[in-house]
């Protein structure tokens, strides 16, 4: 591929994000001379990634996550199902975010679940190499551009065993990223520890309300039902995107003020899916 043509696509992958963030963009700087709003970039795969009308009611906590953040933060949500964080820099995708990226702005990085299909060279990665040498392009790019980059490790699955205990699925991949995060100094929310134990809290049963289980007939999206146990619905979707604000406040990446509803309800009817 020529230098011209992955600019080209680049540019085109970050046009309908560009023209989304325009007006929130008018409300800084400019005439009215009030700061700019910081914005959450999001790199990552299915679990994260905007969902439309033809996958509902699958969820993603990237969706959910403007519901507990302040007016002066907006989301750039540029995770995209099926990604690894090879593929993702592989498509252009790693340039078209940075190109959006101001001082001051968060670079959320969450992969595991693609890279973890070997088996798949447009995805695979091992986990202390090139899976780590990947995640390293995205901490570099955002530091480049002065904004903090934040790994958060891959939600877990709903896997129980027998005797109901909660399974991790990720193999090594969460490790990889912690280790890579000390190494770094880079703020980490282990997502993959947090979600284990709420699932552990919840139980098999509690937990099909938070994934993509539907009955025969419940959504004409899926008109044999669905036994989905990676994605979620929104209750799973918002209980996720809960833990990651509240994680950005621990981590003292935001304050008090960039964040609301931490500890009140937020209704599942609040989400909604767009028109693809």
């Amino acid at each position: 591929m020529s230098l011209t043509r992955r600019q080209t696509a680049a540019a085109l992958l970050a046009l309908p994000l560009a023209l989304s963030a325009t007006p929130a963009l008018a409300h800084g700087g400019g005439g009215g001379g009030r700061p700019r709003p910081r914005t959450l970039h999001i790199a990552g795969d299915s679990t994260a990634a905007q969902k439309y009308a033809g996958a509902a009611p699958e969820t993603a906590w990237g969706m959910a996550l403007p519901f507990f953040l302040g007016r002066a933060l907006t989301v750039a949500n540029h995770a995209v199902n099926g990604r690894s964080s090879k593929s993702f820099i592989d498509e252009g995708r790693l340039t078209a975010l940075l190109d959006g990226v101001r001082p001051g702005d968060l670079v959320l990085i969450q992969f595991g679940h693609n890279d973890e299909k070997t088996e798949d060279p447009a995805r695979g990665t091992d986990p202390y190499t090139t899976y780590q040498e990947y995640l390293r392009q995205y901490v570099k790019g955002a530091r480049a551009r002065r904004a903090e980059p934040v790994l958060i490790t891959p939600v877990e699955r709903r896997r129980f065993a027998e005797d109901g205990t909660a399974k991790p699925t990720h193999g090594e991949y969460p490790a990889a990223m912690r280790a890579l995060a000390a190494e770094e100094g880079v703020t980490l929310i282990d997502m993959q520890a947090l979600s284990l134990a709420r699932w552990q809290e919840l139980g098999p049963v509690g937990t099909e309300a938070y994934f993509n289980w539907l009955e025969p007939g419940e959504s004409p999206n899926y008109p044999d039902g669905k036994q989905d146990n990676t994605h979620f619905r929104p209750d799973g979707a918002v209980d996720v995107a809960r833990a990651t604000a509240r994680a950005l406040l621990d981590e003292r990446v935001l304050a008090p003020r960039d964040l609301r509803r931490l500890d009140d309800p937020v209704p599942a009817a609040w989400i909604t899916w767009p028109q693809a």
